[in-house]
């Protein structure tokens, strides 16, 4: 316990109340830290640190202005600190403080972060079950949307944590207890876990909070299980415990269903490069080619829209509807954009309002906001093709005529150009309250008077060098120059003498300062008050503001949607709900932007489902694929494609494994990587997914590689009969086309003259014979005596021929031949002939021995169809470690 009294110990003891990290203490004009806050502060902030005096003891303080506190808040909680913030108030013997809220990177309100910034929370339901249920909550205090969901499991709950990307997590109690699933969310988030207190996930508690928050009916209406509301209640208690301010903001709650939306795990998310790219970079990404939006709202959008495609075909041809017309409606297009480019977020401003923290600045926007509204209509009305165009409905979804009565409000309201702060006056117009305009006409005829004194003055007396001021110390104040000060009139009485000059006040110049002070505070009670209640007013529109926002995104995302088809010769995919994909003359989204693309087509449906793909190195196999998966993907979203022509059967998950980092911080090789991958597509994919595989099985030894591939794509074919793609380098696995019904061969073709590699970058029917590595080899610059020596020995294998083991410890070279079909490697006397005998012992010592042998059997005996991915992986594994010993 410290011993520090007055202002140190007042601090001290409010930190002991928070379990904040941080705490800023107002002390008149200044915020401060002291003690190890301090110290931390000016260590993240470069402030300066003093010291303070406290009962014999020495304490380090720092401090930020008033009005200055904001953007040290910011950078704060954006480092994942949360901030106590405690505002001082008057009493009978001074000055004390209280912790009015606590600033935490789920409820920061004071972003420049245009993405959303959602709170979530996880419930485990385990309902006597040792795999949980999870029920989730996302609530974006900035906007005031809010979302629940329930998934299946934990790896099912990671994929919505990573969809949504949260800035703070509160896990529930069971989860704390989760090590793994809670490091888990530590190494796919960049989020702030939170532990908020235990009984605010307690079902009782948590359904009041809903009910109280939403309706009555709510939680009927969600038809969500207990645990999802169990989250949303601790999201609730959590928002309004940190003072945000902001829960009337949150006028609706809605169910995020998974059979809504195509499932994207985040390994595809992060495969496809969804909003960055493996870099961590957002340019480049998809999201960044496409994005062409004017406001923040509908970039957000945008980026959701990628995140969670659709299933619904009446919604997402709806989209297409609209995207045709306004790509074909370039002139109505552009005007569109520039009138949404005036456009403000206006979820944010309602959250703002709702806080308190709007200043008339924002309600001015909102204004112009509430503006484009009609603004855009009128546009829609005017061009006949997007009049008829989903576009129109779109923008009746808010109710127009609250929304005008709003604006007028505000307009009769709100001046042109207010200031910053409320307290600076001159914030309202002429007309809207009768007192108020009273008291700003006297305010006025004080001010004229006060500014003609001087001049009145100089003529009446015969005074020169007189001026009129006013500072907090003298007050108003007649100043005359020390030549002429002898001559001021008797009722003048100084009050100061300067080095120049003489300060003077006169009973009537007192008189009308005091008369000046009591209007300018009369002015200043006024428009504050009148300014709270339009604030008020606003904050009560906020569900409409949040509808008016919506239709303003939803026709930036749509129109940016149709720039980017417009400029870049997309097409309108023909959707279906069968199995069916046809793409003609596909080209990747991204790569076209910055590479003279070669087309490719792709045709999959129920007779032809899974495409082993083989070619050379750097052929494109990988960009073929992920070029199928993100058409895909674009046409989910509503979005015309980059292709000649496009059928596509709706899918109901895209997954992907595409190559594989090394996870050794967790203890994960990429081997083990890239199989958890598989593992998890072969158990969550459908045969209505949609399946990218490059290359299974290439982390561990040829043959467990091949057996591995092989497997899976038994697997894959035989009992997921999901659409796939596999690309390969296992030229073993071309001849399943000849076993399997469905499977068939593609290839990227190649051109080889005189030695010359050419990539033609084309995709034809059928299997490639060659991988070309040593012609990689040599584009990657390998040195020249490496890439000749690597094909003499490539020939000498081909051909079975004894190869040179140059260099080894013995004077003479050691000459041996590699057996393709045992994979080892022999004497090489037998090359050229021998005798018999020295035949056999090569036979005797190529032999297969009893382990081996059982191995093999254990091979022969193992039916595919009726073995799971996991058991066989696991016996995989099994006859590794016997081949190794």
């Amino acid at each position: 316990m410290t011993e520090a009294t007055g202002i140190v110990g007042e601090f001290l003891s409010l930190k002991e109340e928070t379990e904040a990290d941080l705490l800023a203490m107002q002390c008149g004009d200044f915020y401060e830290f002291f003690a190890e806050d301090a110290e931390m502060v000016a260590d993240e902030l470069d402030l300066k640190v003093s010291q303070k005096s406290s009962h014999g003891s020495s304490y380090p303080m720092a401090g930020v202005p008033l009005d200055d506190l904001t953007p040290y808040l910011k950078a704060l909680v954006e480092r994942g600190y949360r901030v106590a913030v405690a505002d001082q108030y008057e009493t009978d013997s001074g000055h004390a403080r209280e912790i009015v809220r606590v600033v935490t990177p789920g409820t920061l309100l004071e972003t420049s972060d245009a993405d959303a910034q959602y709170l979530a929370a996880i419930v485990a339901d385990t309902g006597g079950r040792d795999d949980p249920a999870y029920g989730l909550a996302f609530a974006d205090v900035t906007t005031g949307r809010f979302l629940v969901a329930e998934t299946e499991d934990a790896d099912e709950a990671l994929t919505e944590l990573y969809r949504f990307d949260p800035v703070e997590v509160l896990p529930g109690p069971e989860v704390r207890a989760d090590d793994d699933l809670l490091g888990l969310v530590r190494e796919r988030l960049e989020a702030t876990l939170t532990l908020h207190e235990t009984e605010a996930f307690a079902p009782k508690r948590a359904d009041h909070a809903v009910r109280e928050q939403f309706g009555d009916g709510t939680v009927a209406r969600l038809d969500v299980g207990e645990s999802a509301v169990a989250a949303a209640g601790a999201v609730l208690e959590y928002v309004e415990e940190t003072g945000a301010g902001v829960l009337a903001s949150m006028t609706r709650i809605q169910a995020h269903r998974g059979d809504d939306h195509v499932t994207l795990d985040a390994t595809t998310q992060r495969n496809l490069e969804l909003t960055e790219t493996m870099q961590g970079e957002r340019e480049g990404s998809l999201f960044a080619t496409i994005d062409h939006t004017t406001t923040s709202a509908g970039g957000r959008l945008l980026k959701e829209w990628l995140q969670r495609p659709r299933r619904s075909i009446e919604v997402l041809e709806r989209r297409q509807e609209s995207v045709g017309a306004l790509s074909t409606a370039a002139l109505a297009r552009d005007e569109l954009q520039d009138v949404l480019g005036e456009a403000y977020d206006l979820a944010r401003l309602a959250s703002k309002a709702s806080h308190g923290s709007a200043d008339a600045r924002d309600l001015v926007a909102v204004r112009e906001t509430l503006a484009a509204l009609p603004a855009v209509a009128d546009v829609v009305a005017a061009n006949p093709d997007l009049a008829d165009s989903p576009l129109a409905e779109i923008l009746e979804r808010p109710d127009r005529d609250a929304a005008r009565e709003l604006r007028e409000i505000l307009e009769d309201a709100i001046a042109d150009e207010p200031p910053s702060t409320v307290t600076q006056g001159e914030l309202f117009r002429y007309g809207y309250d009768a007192e108020l305009d009273e008291v700003i006409e006297r305010h006025e005829e004080v001010r004229g008077w006060l500014e003609g004194l001087a001049d009145r003055e100089k003529r009446q007396h015969g005074l020169s060098h007189v001026t009129v001021d006013r500072n907090k110390t003298d007050g108003y104040y007649i100043q005359v120059g020390k030549s002429a000060a002898d001559g001021v009139p008797d009722h003048y009485e100084q009050i100061k003498t300067l080095k120049n000059s003489k300060r003077f006040t006169t009973d009537e110049l007192e008189e009308k300062e005091r008369e000046m002070l009591r209007l300018e505070e009369r002015r200043g009670d006024l428009e504050y008050g009148l300014f709270e209640a339009l604030r008020e007013d606003v904050a009560a529109s906020a569900e409409l503001l949040q509808d008016v926002g919506r239709s303003l995104a939803t026709v930036d995302a749509l129109a940016s949607l149709a720039t980017h088809a417009a400029e870049n010769r997309w097409v309108n995919p023909a959707l279906h709900e069968g199995g069916r994909l046809d793409i003609e003359q596909g080209r990747h989204p991204v790569v076209e932007q910055t590479t003279e693309f070669v087309p490719n087509d792709v045709r999959l449906d129920d007779d032809r489902g899974f495409l082993v793909v083989t070619g050379p190195n750097m052929s494109g196999k990988s960009t073929y694929m992920r070029q199928v998966a993100a058409i895909v993907l674009l046409a989910q979203i509503g979005s015309f494609v980059p292709a000649k022509s496009a059928e596509i059967g709706l899918v109901d998950g895209i997954f992907t494994r595409v190559g594989a980092l090394d996870e050794l911080a967790q203890g994960r090789s990429t081997f083990m990587v890239e199989m958890s991958e598989l593992s998890n597509i072969l158990h969550t994919a459908t045969e209505e997914s949609l399946v990218v595989l490059d290359e299974v099985g290439r982390g561990t030894a040829t043959y467990d590689g091949i057996s591995i591939a092989w497997a899976a794509t038994e697997y894959l074919h035989n009992e997921v009969r999901a659409k796939t793609l596999f690309a390969t380098h296992y030229h073993e696995l071309t001849g399943l086309a000849d076993r399997l019904p469905r499977v068939a061969n593609v290839h990227i073709a190649a051109d080889e003259r005189d030695g010359d590699v050419t990539f033609l970058r084309t995709v034809r029917d059928g299997p490639t014979d060659r991988s070309y590595g040593i012609h990689v080899a040599d584009l990657a610059g390998v040195p020249e005596p490496v890439v000749d020596r690597s094909r003499d020995v490539l020939e000498r294998l081909r051909e079975e021929k004894a190869i040179e083991a140059k260099g080894g410890a013995s004077s003479e070279p050691v000459q041996t031949v590699f057996d393709v079909s045992s994979g080892q490697f022999r004497g090489a006397a037998n090359t050229d002939g021998g005798s018999p005998e020295s035949r056999a012992e090569d036979d005797d010592a190529g032999a297969i021995d009893a382990e081996t042998e059982r191995v093999l059997e254990d091979l022969a005996d193992v039916d595919v169809n009726e073995t799971s991915p996991v058991e066989l992986l696991s016996k995989v594994q099994e006859w590794q470690r016997t081949l190794e010993e």
